[in-house]
């Protein structure tokens, strides 16, 4: 059955923005999203040449998101769903104008600067029509979700042990950059620097393949470049009501890793090892038996659009997301019923309530602190 593309608008995500030319690309990549309306930049001339050089319509071209989302909820043409690539302290209150308008909303991550921001999102997301996605890509990647069907399975026994890292360089400097700039300053990214970037994702990541959120953590934030406010470093002990122990490191200052996210999860009869670099791969090892290399093959064909042997990774993983956007946001619109297992508003407020949990317990010495639940 064909299906008419979704009507898309797009807030932030301008020229020399990284992420918003990796949303677009996640959009178009199946066919399934019309890019036609959006306000691109806070200054109406970055905001007008962003909207030329993707070819956006000047009569769609907003200076403000408010107005964007008021307008566009009124045109019978309107767009359907819009995609928020802003930095982090704009999420909230462009989120809220959408869902709000009745519009459905795909944001970057983390979900809000704040974790008041992130609990009033998910009221406002509890009493819209409209759906809330969190672009937590890397739960799309096909090995990953056969990860978490071994674990849910049984397969590794009883989990004993999560360990999960995301290590990158890029920040190992005085950020000079536009794109590095706001996320050091915490009235932008919030108040937590590399735990709210990189952070977020392990941890969403580690959840999302267990099947577990810890119940405590303790964390150990560090800032090494001088007079940066935020954190750049992060090592976090977790505990689990299971009695599984767990880790987290997140680091943008170790020279040498460029996006070097891995997971490893053991249970009591198997182990699981996944790494970024190498996406379509998972190795499985049965205690005392061979190590297993299990490559992209027909048992995970749903999540890929090549045949094996035809590497996928960073953006068919984000396309992923935007794939089964689209099929949930056509499900809502015909009242069908859909089952994902898109991110969206609870592990956004996870994230939010780790890196609130991550700051206090750095400002308590590393003491061991609880974790609330949505």
């Amino acid at each position: 059955m064909i299906q008419t593309p979704i009507r898309l608008g797009m807030v932030g995500g301008g020229l020399g923005a990284m992420i918003g030319e990796v949303h677009r690309i996640a959009a178009r990549l199946d066919g399934r999203f019309d890019l036609i309306a959006g306000a691109l930049s806070s200054t109406p001339r970055r905001n007008a040449e962003s909207a030329a050089a993707i070819g956006l319509a000047p009569e769609r071209t907003y200076d403000d998101f408010v107005e964007m989302a008021r307008a566009e909820a009124a045109r019978p043409d309107g767009i359907e769903a819009v995609s928020i690539c802003t930095p982090n302290h704009l999420h909230f209150p462009a989120a809220k104008a959408f869902l709000e308008a009745g519009i459905h909303v795909i944001c970057d991550k983390p979900m809000t600067s704040t974790l008041n921001d992130a609990r009033a999102l998910a009221r406002i997301v509890e009493t819209s029509e409209a759906l809330f996605v969190l672009t937590h890509n890397y739960s799309a990647y096909p090995q990953l979700r056969l990860a978490r069907e071994m674990v849910a399975r049984g397969d590794l026994g009883q989990i004993r042990l999560v360990q999960v890292e995301y290590a990158q360089d890029w920040l190992t400097e005085v950020a000079h950059s536009k794109q590095a700039a706001w996320r050091v300053d915490p009235a932008k990214a919030g108040a937590g620097g590399a735990i709210g970037d990189i952070g977020t994702h392990a941890w969403q990541l580690a959840r999302f393949v267990s099947g577990m959120v810890p119940e405590r953590i303790a964390a150990d934030l560090t800032s090494f470049v001088p007079g940066r406010r935020v954190d750049d470093n992060a090592q976090v002990m977790l505990r689990y009501a299971s009695g599984a122990k767990g880790a987290l490191w997140c680091s943008q200052v170790a020279p040498g890793s460029e996006n070097g996210l891995t997971l490893r999860i053991y249970g009591d009869r198997a182990g699981l090892v996944w790494t970024h670099e190498t996406p379509e791969t998972l190795w499985f090892t049965r205690l005392g038996e061979p190590a297993q290399k299990l490559r992209r093959g027909a048992a995970t064909m749903a999540g890929s659009r090549v045949p094996p042997g035809h590497p996928e990774g960073y953006l068919e993983g984000f396309a992923n997301i935007y794939a089964e956007a689209a099929d949930a946001i056509r499900a809502r619109q015909t009242g069908q019923p859909y089952e994902s297992l898109l991110p969206g508003i609870r592990d956004g407020v996870e994230g939010l309530e780790f890196i609130d949990a991550c700051l206090r317990s750095a400002a308590s010495d590393n003491a061991w602190v609880e974790i609330g639940h949505v």
